[in-house]
């Protein structure tokens, strides 16, 4: 297993953001992993995260948003947010060019990502992975964040908790089937943070990937 920290150029009036590769040997793909709106790269879940997709021969490149690398507490505008997700698709590219490039994301990564996609619709990107996707604010369920989907043409994996206050079932339910692109897998009991109990489900969640991916 290789570990290799990088820098990020976003903008030259922001600078620049950490980012943290680790890769297997002979890796399947290389994904990118964007953290949500509240913790950043080095967050347990997202180290976890790392590791267990690598332990599944997947590289990973784990970044952080200019916000959260500048430790202010409100996430970028959306405009800033992209311009790392670009900056770290090109990053995986250069590194890892011969092998299939994806985005993913925990809730605000993935949104991020998916909206940067969205509008640029990078041909190096075979598809994009949401760890929860943020369908709307806890207590006012709607479904506005994910009109932006239907412009995405890579497919999308949703992994998604039956608990999560942040997407009510029946509404990501909902978006992803009208969504031809779309596969969604219930993490029954799991909330926005796949808590459930005392239980890991980490482990899970690289293996629906795996799973997706080699089909």
């Amino acid at each position: 297993m290789k570990t290799s920290s990088h820098k990020l150029k976003v903008f030259d009036s922001i600078g620049s953001v950490s980012a943290e590769l680790i890769a297997p040997e002979k890796p399947e793909a290389i994904i990118t992993l964007a953290h949500g709106a509240g913790a950043g790269m080095n967050h347990p879940f997202m180290t976890s995260l790392a590791n267990e997709l690598a332990e599944l021969n997947f590289a990973t490149l784990r970044f952080n948003f200019a916000y959260m690398e500048q430790k202010k507490k409100r996430p970028d505008v959306p405009a800033v947010a992209h311009k790392a997700v670009e900056a770290a698709l090109n990053k995986a590219n250069e590194l890892f060019p011969k092998i299939p490039l994806f985005v993913s994301g925990k809730s605000f990564g993935g949104r991020m990502s998916s909206q940067y996609l969205s509008i640029h619709k990078p041909s190096v990107v075979k598809g994009i992975v949401f760890f929860g996707f943020p369908l709307h604010p806890a207590g006012s369920p709607s479904i506005e964040r994910a009109e932006h989907l239907k412009e995405v043409n890579v497919p999308m994996l949703f992994l998604q908790g039956t608990r999560d206050t942040l997407a009510e079932w029946s509404l990501i339910e909902k978006v992803t089937l009208d969504l031809p692109l779309a596969t969604l897998i219930k993490m029954e009991g799991a909330d926005h943070s796949f808590k459930r109990g005392k239980e890991n489900l980490i482990p899970m969640l690289a293996s629906e990937v795996k799973k997706w991916i080699e089909k």
